[in-house]
């Protein structure tokens, strides 16, 4: 038996990693169409618009431009693959290169709310759901309404006008960091960044915590242990906790892929040099190579995130582990 439920987890992740790989193989024909109908000419962009005909013929001839479209993606996929996704249209610097650190800025980012927003959200939303009902619980249902409601960069500017201005100038407003420093050495310019982005996720997943924390509370198993006497707090440690994780865990893979993609509005407000304003920055420039790598990154990340919460779900859940599905 177990020798047959662990080929069957096997195969399922296999086949997992199978449909990741085609979803973003199916993102990459999706990205690169769509970079080819983004108004304007790379080639006239980079040569600007008193550029002669023939000099933005030739620069088109030089980008592989004038080739069939189906050639310009087996290209730009074979060097993706092959770790030369190409050169920048503006700087001629490699793609690689140019957001190396900036994918780093971006990584420290996502990961440092990360390790914020997780913790606080399953023990704010196990101490409102634990408390149903009660002041504790409305007030968390209030402010996590209301923090819903603010898009990221309004949240964002708030944070600005609040802590960066005139009323409490207690904090950076914008991030400053020199090419290839650490965004770890000032932590200080982290702060609203970080603290925008665990706002923006917060709420989401706090109240995903709270409903399954409530649906275990009321189950029989849980009413069983409490006619057995067992502590409340083993109840909710063993009982309540363990079982509410599943949810949270999915919750969590998606929290983490928001934040990848959150990141664009925060960079862009706090002047953070990462992935989300390179990709603004590119689009502005019609810098083609830059825009098609960046937006393959955080379909990756996407993908990553869902089959890492995939992959725990079947290992915290008993029955899903032994049937191997």
């Amino acid at each position: 038996m177990d020798g047959s439920s662990s080929v069957a987890r096997r195969l399922w992740l296999s086949r997992r990693l199978l449909l990741g790989v085609v979803v973003v193989l199916l993102v990459s024909v999706l990205v690169f169409l769509a970079t080819q109908v983004l108004p304007g000419d790379p080639a006239r962009a980079v040569l600007g618009h008193d550029a002669t005909p023939e000099r933005v013929a030739a620069l088109r001839t030089e980008l592989g431009l004038d080739r069939p479209i189906l050639d310009q993606y087996f290209a730009w996929l074979g060097g993706v693959l092959s770790g030369d996704p190409g050169r920048s249209l503006v700087t001629q610097e490699q793609v690689s290169t140019l957001i190396g650190d900036r994918a780093v800025n971006s990584a420290v980012l996502v990961l440092v709310a990360a390790a914020i927003v997780v913790p606080l959200s399953v023990f704010v939303g196990a101490w409102a759901g634990r408390r149903r009902d009660r002041p504790v619980d409305r007030v968390v249902l209030v402010v996590t309404l209301g923090l819903t409601a603010l898009p990221e960069f309004i949240i964002a500017l708030l944070l600005v006008i609040l802590f960066s201005t005139s009323v409490f100038p207690v904090l950076p407003g914008t991030v400053l960091l020199a090419p290839g420093q650490s965004p770890l050495s000032n932590a200080e310019q982290l702060v609203l960044p970080v603290v925008a982005l665990v706002l923006g996720v917060l709420p989401y997943l706090a109240r995903l915590v709270r409903g399954s924390v409530i649906d275990v509370y009321e189950s029989e198993y849980v009413r069983t242990a409490r006619l057995k006497g067992v502590p409340e707090r083993v109840v909710l440690r063993r009982h309540v906790l363990r079982n509410a994780l599943v949810p949270a865990i999915q919750g969590t893979s998606l929290a983490l892929a928001y934040l990848t993609g959150g990141i664009v509005v925060i960079e862009q407000v706090f002047n953070y040099p990462g992935l989300g304003s390179a990709l603004v920055d590119a689009v502005n420039n019609r810098d083609v190579p830059v825009i098609q790598l960046i937006c393959l990154i955080f379909a990756a990340c996407y993908v990553v995130f869902n089959l890492i919460g995939d992959v725990l779900t079947v290992y915290v859940t008993p029955r899903l582990r032994t049937a191997g599905r």
